[in-house]
C-alpha cells in the first residue's frame, strides 16, 4: 500500500526519568538490501536473502528487477528468493522503471544497466527527479555509457546501448558510496579493469557482497579495483546474504537513549560496518553511553548488540574525517547537538544539501522553531545546545527528517507536530508503532 500523503506525527515529551527502555531490533539495512536484489539478480543460480527491508526505497529496486525479468519470490517476513539470470541475463522492460524516492535505486542501476544490449529509462518522484545525476552520469560516459537526462542533469534518465563499456581508473572528486557503487557496477561489464580512489573512506558493502557472492575485488588504501566479467574478472554465484539491522535506522534511538533521562535501552543486530561507524564515535565523543555487545558476523557484515543509557552530552566539533561516515545520519545527530551543553559545529558535509531535502536547511529551521540557535552555513551548520520548545516542523517528504523530529520529542517542554511524513515508510516501516513499544509517546495523524 502506499504511504498516505498526508502524514504526521505527534510527539509528547518523555515522563520525567522514563526515557527509552527494552530491548528491539530495529528494520534490515537499506543499502545492503538494495545491493542484495542487484548482485542476487545478475548473479548465477539462486540467491536466499534474508532480513531484507520491506520499505518503499528498498521494494522499488525489487520490483525493478521483476521488470528486467528476474524471478523474485517474496519478500515474505524479510525472505527474499532471487533467481539469477548472469551478467547478461536481463531483458529489456516494457516501459519506465520507478525508482519512487530512491537515490541509491537510481545511481547504482545507472551503473548497471549502461553496459546492457537494451534501452532502459529510470524515473523517481518529484523529490528524486530533482537530485542532482551527473555525479555518475558523466564518469560513467568517461566508460563509454551512453545516459540522456534533462537540461539540469536529473531524472528522468535514458540509458542507451552502447557497443561496450571500457574500464576507467577513476579518483572521486566527493567521496560517495553511491558513485563508487556505480562505477563497480559498470566495471563488471566492462573491457579491462575499473578502479575507484576515494578521497575518504565510505562504506564498502558494495565490495564485501561481490566478494561473497565469488567476484574477486582488490583494494589497495583507497583504492579499489575489479576486472570485468568478459576479461576474466570472475563470475558472481548465488548464495546467502544476511541483512543486518539499519544503523541508520537505529541512530535515532541511540540519540534518543542518550537525550531522555532514564533510559536504557538495547538494539540487536546492528551493522558495525567500520565504514558506518561514524554516528557512534561522534555520540561517544559528544560523551553518549553506548556499548557495543556480542560482536558477530552476519554473512558478509559485521553486526552487534548496541546497548545505550542516558548520559549528558556536550557540543563539540564534528571531526571533518567522520562527516562520510555519518553521512545520513546527521539529522539525528543534529537532534543530539540540540540536547547538548554548548556548541556544535559542522563543516564538510555539502553533501547534505542534496539528499532527500537540503537537510541543513531543513533541520536549522525546524531547530529554530523549536527555540534552538542554528545557524546553517554552505558546508554544515553550528547548534548550540539549549531548551526544546513546543511546536511544529516541516519534514519536507525527507524520511529522517521526520524521524528526528520526532525523537526531539523526548526532550521537548511540550508536543511536537511533525508534518509530511509519509516518506518515514521508505526506510523505516512500523517506526511509530516500534519507538512506541520502547516508550516514545507518538501518534500518526491523517488528514
Amino acid at each position: 500500500m502506499d504511504p498516505q500523503p498526508d502524514l504526521r506525527f505527534l510527539v509528547t515529551p518523555a515522563a520525567a526519568g522514563v526515557g527509552l527502555r527494552g530491548r528491539l531490533r530495529v528494520p534490515g539495512d537499506k543499502s545492503i538490501s538494495h545491493r542484495a536484489i542487484m548482485l542476487a539478480a545478475i548473479a548465477t543460480g539462486e540467491t536466499r536473502i534474508e532480513g531484507f527491508l520491506e520499505g518503499a526505497d528498498a521494494l522499488a529496486t525489487l520490483r525493478a528487477f521483476r521488470r528486467l525479468g528476474v524471478a523474485i519470490t517474496g519478500p515474505d517476513a524479510g525472505l527474499v528468493l532471487v533467481q539469477g539470470v548472469g551478467l547478461s541475463g536481463l531483458r529489456a522492460p516494457d516501459g519506465p522503471l520507478d525508482m519512487g524516492n530512491s537515490g541509491t535505486s537510481m545511481r547504482l542501476l545507472a551503473g548497471l544497466l549502461a553496459g546492457q544490449s537494451f534501452a532502459t529509462t529510470l524515473i523517481g518522484d518529484e523529490s528524486l527527479s530533482r537530485r542532482p545525476m551527473r555525479r555518475v552520469t558523466e564518469p560513467l560516459a568517461l566508460m563509454g555509457a551512453r545516459i540522456e537526462t534533462n537540461a539540469a542533469g536529473t531524472a528522468p534518465l535514458h540509458i542507451l546501448p552502447t557497443a561496450g563499456l571500457q574500464g576507467i581508473d577513476y579518483r572521486m572528486p566527493v567521496a560517495s558510496a553511491q558513485v563508487k557503487s556505480s562505477l563497480l557496477l559498470a566495471g563488471l561489464c566492462a573491457a579491462g579493469e575499473t578502479c575507484v580512489t576515494e578521497p575518504a573512506p565510505t562504506r564498502d558493502h558494495t565490495e564485501r557482497m561481490l566478494t561473497a557472492l565469488g567476484y574477486p575485488v582488490r583494494r589497495t588504501g583507497p583504492r579499489v579495483c575489479l576486472t570485468g566479467a568478459g576479461s576474466g574478472g570472475g563470475q558472481l554465484t548465488g548464495g546467502r546474504l544476511q541483512v543486518p539491522a539499519d544503523l541508520s535506522s537505529a541512530a535515532f534511538f541511540l540519540v534518543g537513549a542518550s537525550i531522555a533521562t532514564g533510559s536504557d535501552l538495547t538494539l540487536t543486530g546492528v551493522g558495525i560496518n567500520p565504514t558506518r561507524l561514524g554516528v557512534i564515535d561522534i555520540l561517544r565523543a559528544m560523551g553518549a553511553d553506548i556499548a557495543v555487545l556480542d560482536e558477530r558476523l552476519a554473512g558478509a557484515e559485521p553486526v552487534a548488540d548496541l546497548r545505550v543509557r542516558a548520559a549528558p552530552l556536550k557540543g563539540i566539533r564534528i571531526p571533518v574525517e567522520l562527516v562520510p561516515l555519518a553521512i545520513d545520519e546527521f539529522p539525528a545527530i543534529f537532534i543530539a547537538a540540540a540536547c547538548a551543553t554548548g556548541e556544535t559545529v559542522l563543516t564538510g558535509a555539502e553533501e547534505l544539501r542534496v539528499k532527500e531535502s537540503d537537510r541543513i536547511a531543513v533541520m536549522a529551521a525546524g531547530l529554530t522553531a523549536l527555540g534552538i540557535e542554528a545557524e546553517p552555513r554552505p558546508d554544515g551548520i553550528r547548534i548550540v545546545g539549549g531548551s526544546l520548545g513546543s511546536g511544529t516542523v516541516a519534514a519536507h517528504g525527507d524520511h529522517r527528517i521526520a524521524m528526528s523530529f520526532a525523537i526531539a520529542g523526548l526532550r521537548a517542554s511540550g508536543p511536537i507536530e511533525i508534518r509530511d511524513c509519509a516518506n518515514v515508510e521508505t526506510s523505516f516501516p512500523g517506526f511509530a508503532r516500534l519507538a512506541g513499544s520502547v516508550g516514545l509517546g507518538i501518534e500518526e495523524l491523517e488528514g
